[in-house]
């Protein structure tokens, strides 16, 4: 096979060298103009196009389809490709991350990007930090990769909602993935923004973008045959000119083809090679061949097994695909974390929401660390390239912290009045229909609803997708897709009735996207009875959430805390910062804040046990620790110094030592671990070196 780089013309030597000394000249006038680095950065990206030799800039033909051939200008080429989420790695680790794609012998990165966390609210877009395309678009560039986007607007990547923004359900009409008006019109404002960051990244404007992917497996939804022709014209509209591709599974194949546009297959099998060769040439002929997707694992569910599949196995239908003529993605080749309340859900049978971890058992583990996978592919990707392959980076460290308690507390009920106050409404409102955040609702986390009742009796309602119902502040049980009716034992007088619901993610594949609204959906029965007057709070827990409970507002824990409940400690960090896990033996259910940043949920019903938190985000000293728990006390064995909210340290938080009795002289922002718990606790949290993401089950 002939792999990848291009052929330079006879005679082009000394032009090329010519313009690599303009381009020198080039950057040298840059670097003096703007000395500031943030403005270098600005710059380098407006510009970058201009800093490449001029026989790159004039790109003429691209990623073309051949015959049965793929060619980038006039070369042969092989698409050896691997996924990587830029929006589930920390920034940090995405050069680590690409760097390891490149070792094991690839030549494309494949992402898709997430409208629902890029336009959070409408209009309002976020490209920064651990969101920045751009970025990780030009650093697999200097990398020396070439990138194909998958832009969606739908990815379903096991994402909440696919990647739909949830204030698209503020419309009752509302039909996602159609031409309905509502839906259209939003589509088009998001590629408006988004394919201008895009448009100077393709490879005949000098960058490393070489195709662009329309919507994802549409055949397998095909609610409107206008949509997919909708969504190519909304693409070329706006500047996209390089190779367009469909990416379906061999059902929806057939039904997910556009004029225009060259198909390739979802698969994960042997068996199902028959249809890459088949299926494919009969819906386009004799085009080249590509899997999209090869899995190289699976996503696990809460309350399921961990899947995993076997390493021989990737590696023979690896081979088997490259030999029957196919250019292959590797999906995934590294898949991250669902870090924050990222993650998907599926919904056919029974509902089942996506875990934390998005390892995938792909050819990286969530941390990175290489696999049996990795050095059986390296060895095979590299004996066709024909060249030596760079050499892999060094592991990243991993290490065990000291366990701590976290001995500082604020319950729920104690939280709320320092919340903002209570939307009243005389029915219950749905997540998405909440008038909050400027009026796009909520996408993410917990909403509290409380209303009075005056009798005893059967509670039913429909809930989305997990409700404790609590009378007063004691917790009676919960309401979910499989209970929907609760009995309220007898009270005296007037009563205190609430319900927090959690969201635990809105599917992301299936026929019932539409029908993803959240919390409390219809009225509430109490002897089927609607109940009346309600107090709803918005609990999405942000960043800005914690910024409310300052140092005063935490006490030390009781012997017999009220759950829900905050807990909050301090991790300690010498003398340098590792990737550890998060072990929370004990606890049932809650969610993790380190640094103000949100780890993700964990449950004591598996499969994963651990959470992975990123040395990166980590600082040498103290870091605070803090959890939010439902129903019982909170330790956590990762922290084991002084707990520091601005300048206060808190009791039992002074040093030790000379130190003892002071606090320290650099104020900490408060970070937060945050813990609900529903039912029990643990004595600790524990961190660890090794991952445990929970009772193995090959696929087959």
């Amino acid at each position: 096979m002939s792999i990848g780089s291009l052929r330079r013309r006879p005679g082009r030597t000394l032009g090329v060298l010519l313009l690599v000394l303009l381009s020198f000249l080039v950057l040298r006038r840059y670097l003096h103009l703007n000395p500031d680095n943030c403005a270098q950065e600005g710059a380098r990206r407006l510009n970058w196009s201009t800093l490449i030799p001029h026989w790159l800039q004039h790109r003429q033909l691209g990623l073309q389809a051949k015959g049965q051939n793929f060619m980038l200008e006039d070369t042969i080429f092989w698409i050896f490709g691997g996924s990587i989420h830029y929006f589930r790695v920390p920034r940090e680790y995405w050069r680590d991350r690409l760097l390891k794609l490149k070792a094991c012998g690839l030549n494309t990165l494949t992402t898709y990007v997430p409208w629902n966390l890029h336009e959070p609210e409408r209009g309002k877009f976020d490209f920064s930090g651990n969101l920045d395309l751009e970025a990780f678009v030009l650093l697999a560039a200097e990398i020396g990769l070439w990138v194909i986007l998958r832009p969606g607007p739908y990815i379903c990547a096991e994402i909440d909602l696919g990647g739909l923004p949830s204030w698209l359900l503020q419309d009752p009409g509302m039909k996602l993935r159609t031409t309905y008006q509502g839906f259209t019109e939003a589509v088009d404002l998001y590629f408006d923004h988004l394919m201008s960051r895009v448009v100077p990244l393709q490879y005949k404007h000098g960058g490393p973008i070489i195709a662009v992917q329309v919507e994802n497996e549409y055949g397998s939804y095909n609610r409107d045959p206008a949509y997919m022709p909708y969504i190519k014209k909304a693409l070329e509209d706006r500047g996209i000119i390089e190779l367009l591709l469909t990416s379906d599974n061999k059902d929806g194949l057939q039904k997910g083809v556009v004029h225009g546009v060259l198909a390739t297959i979802n698969l994960q099998s042997q068996q199902e090679l028959q249809s890459l060769t088949t299926s494919l040439l009969s819906v386009q002929g004799n085009q080249p061949k590509m899997v999209m997707e090869y899995w190289t694992g699976w996503f696990d569910s809460w309350g399921g097994p961990h899947n995993i599949l076997d390493s021989s196995e990737v590696l023979d239908t690896v081979s088997a695909i490259t030999n029957a003529g196919s250019s292959i993605n590797l999906y995934m080749f590294h898949g991250g974390t669902n870090f924050g309340f990222i993650n998907g859900a599926m919904h056919f049978n029974d509902y089942k929401s996506d875990v934390t971890s998005y390892d995938y058992d792909a050819v990286l583990t969530e941390a990175g660390d290489y696999t049996a996978k990795y050095g059986k592919l390296r060895d095979f990707f590299g004996s066709l390239s024909g060249a030596s392959l760079p050499p892999p980076p060094d592991l990243l460290p991993k290490t065990a912290y000291e366990p701590v308690a976290l001995p500082f507390y604020l319950s729920l009920w104690d939280a709320l009045q320092y919340m903002e106050k209570p939307i009243k409404s005389e029915k219950p409102i749905n997540m998405e229909n909440l008038p909050v955040n400027d009026g796009n609702g909520q996408a993410f986390g917990y909403t509290l609803y409380e209303t009075t009742i005056a009798s005893s009796g059967v509670l039913h309602g429909c809930v989305r997708d997990r409700g404790q119902v609590f009378v007063n502040t004691v917790s009676i049980g919960f309401l979910d897709y499989k209970t929907t009716e609760i009995v309220i034992p007898l009270t005296q007088g007037y009563t205190v009735l609430r319900i927090l619901v959690e969201n635990r993610g809105r599917v992301n594949y299936g026929n019932n996207i539409d029908d993803q609204r959240k919390g409390l959906i219809g009225d509430l029965y109490l002897n089927n009875s609607p109940l009346k007057n309600f107090r709803i709070y918005s609990l999405d827990m942000k960043k800005s959430f914690f910024q409310r409970f300052s140092a005063d507002k935490w006490s030390p824990v009781p012997e017999a805390p009220a759950l829900p409940a905050f807990f909050l400690g301090v991790l300690s960090i010498l003398p340098s910062p590792s990737d550890t896990f998060l072990k929370l033996e004990g606890w049932e259910k809650g969610v993790v804040f380190v640094n103000g940043h949100n780890l993700g949920r964990y449950w004591n019903i598996g499969p994963q046990e651990t959470l992975y938190l990123p040395g990166a985000w980590l600082n040498s000293g103290a870091n605070q620790v803090g959890a939010l728990q439902a129903s019982s006390p909170f330790l956590c064995e990762s922290l084991s110094t002084p707990l520091l909210l601005g300048k206060k340290c808190f009791p039992g938080s002074l040093q030790s030592g000379p130190e003892r009795g002071r606090c320290s002289r650099t104020p900490l922002s408060p970070p937060q671990v945050i813990v609900f718990e529903e039912t029990m606790a643990g004595p600790m949290v524990q961190s660890t070196d090794t991952p445990n993401l929970g009772r193995n089950q090959y696929l087959h």
